[in-house]
């Protein structure tokens, strides 16, 4: 297929042509030909993209996703999330390992980096840490990584036995692996349902504290200057999380984290309606963590934005508060979400977050838009305006808060893998 990109800006940090409105010229998924604006002509391409506002970049990777195949195929499955991330402008993600059974086996890895494989989205699956997710025992991550794991978390539960992550932290060491954990100090949120504070205390419901976060990642730091290795945080979600990595990341420690696009739409009082799509873990905080996430990515703590897409049913959902399950989805939304509400980072940021750092901590090759390379890219603006649908919506599972809302930036196509989507 012949794809001519017409006058696109270039969004590459790190490339002379980043700011550069360019044509591009993509045959059987290599870049053939890159010119100046309106140079190249549109009479032999099988396809055009142009608009006033368009832009292009590496195509963007989420680290944080959950498929639910096997065991819940009804709420996603690998087919339907490869759909989805399309949507949401995702050339490659990296799939949690909570599926029915555990992802802890070659032959689950194998499953799902090749289930719906001829799609334009790379799934790179990631690998439990414990067997079954449950902390206790060490899964065989040596053959995991052989298999094609790409890193090794416990997904939505934290490492939370002491001995456990410090003997990972050391094993991983071997093959460089990355160990990726959602900090958590499970006792103190147990029956939790929302951010501790003033709202959770009128509400009425048990909330979840800050400082369950904040411990986790005190103590994760500790061991890893202990036992060296190196560490990402998924999903942080406090002030003091962020400071506490800046002062690592200040010291010399291997440490980098992500934050969840959805963190910076709400804050806990978006809550005082019950409504169960907001009901996310972490959960929505304060608006003075909100602040300290917004400068943390300005100044690079943060150094990526997932979309910790976790799609579930309507059964999962349409319950009291307390009873329904964490979760929403996100892979539609994210860069909208970032765009719309970005008061502090420039485009270049943003695809730094989204394309660049994910790649470079996951130890990925980033694409570079040049001729004779191959094309992954992801085609989007930051001005035009849309309203998230329901009918439009490319996940099998609804439990969005987002549904017919406006945002400003869309995706618009990605292609890779020789494929348009």
């Amino acid at each position: 297929m012949k794809i001519l990109i017409r006058s696109a800006e270039i969004i590459a940090p790190n490339s002379q042509l980043n700011g550069q409105r360019r044509d591009i010229w993509i045959e059987n998924g290599i870049i053939k030909n890159i010119a100046n604006a309106g140079e190249l002509p549109t009479t032999e391409a099988h396809r055009v993209y142009k608009d006033e506002a368009l832009k292009v970049s590496a195509g963007w990777v989420d680290m944080r996703a959950l498929a639910k195949d096997p065991g819940l195929e009804h709420q996603e499955d690998l087919y339907t999330v490869r759909d989805a991330a399309a949507a949401g402008g995702f050339t490659e993600i990296a799939l949690l390992p909570n599926t029915h059974p555990f992802t802890q086996t070659k032959e689950s890895i194998i499953y799902a980096k090749t289930k719906g494989n001829t799609h334009a989205v790379t799934v790179h699956p990631m690998a439990g840490v414990t067997i079954d997710g449950k902390g206790k025992d060490l899964t065989e991550m040596i053959d995991l990584h052989m298999a094609g794991a790409i890193a090794f978390t416990d997904g939505i539960k934290p490492v939370w036995h002491s001995d456990i992550l410090v003997k990972t932290l050391q094993y991983l060491q071997t093959f460089n692996g990355l160990l990726i954990n959602r900090p958590e100090d499970t006792l103190l949120t147990q029956f939790g349902n929302m951010h501790e504070g003033i709202t959770s205390t009128m509400l009425g419901l048990k909330g979840i504290p800050a400082i369950a976060e904040e411990m986790m990642i005190a103590r994760d730091l500790r061991f890893l200057e202990y036992a060296g290795g190196k560490i990402h945080f998924s999903t942080i979600s406090t002030a003091k999380a962020v400071q506490l990595i800046r002062q690592a990341k200040h010291k010399g420690l291997k440490v980098s984290c992500d934050i969840a696009a959805h963190q910076i739409a709400f804050d806990d009082t978006a809550l005082l309606e019950f409504d169960t799509n907001l009901k996310v873990n972490p959960p929505f905080r304060s608006q003075a963590d909100i602040a300290a996430l917004w400068e943390g990515l300005a100044d690079n703590t943060i150094d990526a934005i997932v979309s910790d897409h976790n799609p579930l049913d309507i059964e999962s959902k349409k319950l009291e508060f307390d009873l329904a399950e964490f979760g929403i989805t996100g892979l539609e939304t994210a860069f909208a979400l970032i765009n719309t509400y970005n008061k502090i980072l420039s485009v270049s940021d943003m695809v730094e977050k989204l394309a660049i750092r994910p790649r470079q901590i996951l130890q990925l090759p980033v694409p570079a838009i040049e001729e004779g390379q191959v094309a992954n890219l992801t085609l989007f603006s930051t001005e035009l305006e849309w309203t998230y649908l329901e009918k439009n919506i490319r996940s099998k599972s609804l439990n969005s808060p987002f549904i017919g809302q406006t945002f400003k930036g869309k995706p618009l196509a990605i292609i890779n893998n020789g494929k348009i989507a």
